[in-house]
């Protein structure tokens, strides 16, 4: 079978890759810690889940409309409007089955051969991967420890082209859990409008922050007709397996976004639309108490791994992971997260799956139990003591 040649210029998320060879060597019988996947391990609200169950009873289960159900995207614009300060009309709202495809479609509608995309890393790997399939060039801007993983402003502007088409961001960030301040995103609304460049801003996370509040860059002048918001349910709610995500777009960039819906995947499950709009409208102690529960291990998890010889590993400000520089234990990121897995039974990324500025570094998602990191750490322990360093 021949492929279209630009089936080469498409990647993967390591995640899943990762949880495969886990999942093989458990099937072994062997015990394995998982720490690789971005999951929250708690169960979907309940009132959710009943919603769920009374949409499908009520029939809710033909065509939507392709940018989603009106009752929906008014809970997004309520919801939008109170968490961002920035009014939203619901007509800026787009459904779709997950916020991945919020990527895609912001990628294709703005991209194309011969223009550039400025992407984080390490950033989320499918910002490069669809930016290389539609035929545009990826332009890492790194995020380093040393500046709390956040991007310089600076050298965002040097990155800048003509050719420059859009600048995506994730904040609170994948891998890192780097949380950007206001000053960064006042910068960076400044380089985007001098240079009229629309912003995909990644706030996946925007409800998960632990220290301070999420802003968002739309709250600063002129920046909501320029930036497409990504948001969705699965990591505020734990409805990751839901396929629930949503983007908020400039009135422009509507039209075009609701064909990629129609032309790709006609809409979004009608029935699991209105349990989303029950996560919205309901209580949200879930959210409070997952938050409280996740920020309890990061300290346990950050401690930990800083207790270990040779690790160096920030507090993150916001989402479920850390990104610790392990230089110091004589490994490599890909070295140590094959040895954690194979002698320790502890599943881990490598950094490098996030970009090149990951090679020291590991991905670990404390979104697992406080005993099972506690386990963890000591498994790893075993790996990195004996180095000696």
């Amino acid at each position: 079978m021949r492929l279209a040649d630009r089936m080469s210029r498409l990647g993967t998320e390591a995640a899943f890759e990762v949880g495969a060879r886990a999942r093989a060597l458990e099937a072994t019988g062997r015990h394995v810690i998982h720490l690789e996947i971005g999951e929250p391990d708690f169960d979907t609200p309940s009132h959710i889940i009943e919603a769920e169950k009374q949409a499908l009873d009520a029939g809710w289960t033909h065509y939507p409309p392709a940018p989603g159900l009106p009752h929906l995207r008014e809970a997004i614009a309520r919801d939008s409007t109170a968490r961002r300060g920035v009014p939203v009309d619901p007509s800026q709202v787009i459904v779709t089955p997950g916020a991945k495809p919020i990527m895609f479609y912001a990628i294709l509608a703005l991209a194309q051969e011969g223009d550039e995309v400025i992407y984080p890393d390490p950033g989320f790997p499918i910002y490069e991967s669809m930016t290389r399939f539609v035929g545009a060039t990826p332009v890492p801007i790194p995020l380093r420890q040393e500046n709390d993983f956040r991007l310089d402003p600076d050298e965002l502007v040097r990155l800048v082209t003509p050719r420059t088409r859009l600048i995506i961001f994730n904040s609170p960030a994948n891998p890192t859990g780097g949380v950007l301040t206001r000053e960064d995103l006042v910068r960076i609304a400044d380089v985007a409008r001098e240079r009229d460049i629309p912003i995909l801003a990644d706030e996946i996370y925007g409800r998960i922050v632990y220290e301070g509040e999420h802003v968002s860059i739309t709250t600063l002048p002129d920046m909501p007709d320029r930036t497409i918001i990504l948001d969705g349910f699965s990591k505020t709610y734990a409805m990751t397996g839901w396929r629930m995500g949503y983007a908020i777009a400039p009135p422009a960039l509507v039209e075009p976004l609701t064909r990629l819906v129609i032309n790709s995947v006609s809409g979004t499950s009608a029935h699991q639309q209105l349990a989303a709009a029950e996560a919205l409208n309901g209580p949200q102690d879930a959210v409070d108490e997952m938050v409280e529960e996740f920020r309890a291990r990061r300290d346990l998890i950050v401690d930990g791994l800083n207790a270990i010889p040779g690790i160096n590993c920030l507090r993150p400000k916001g989402a479920f992971y850390v990104f610790p520089d392990i230089a110091g234990t004589g490994l490599t990121g890909t070295e140590a997260a094959d040895r954690l897995l194979n002698e320790a039974g502890v599943s881990v990324i490598s950094g490098t799956a996030f970009g090149k500025i990951g090679a020291n570094h590991l991905r670990i998602s404390y979104a697992n139990s406080r005993a099972n990191i506690t386990a963890a750490l000591e498994r790893m322990c075993s790996v990195f003591a004996p180095t000696g360093v």
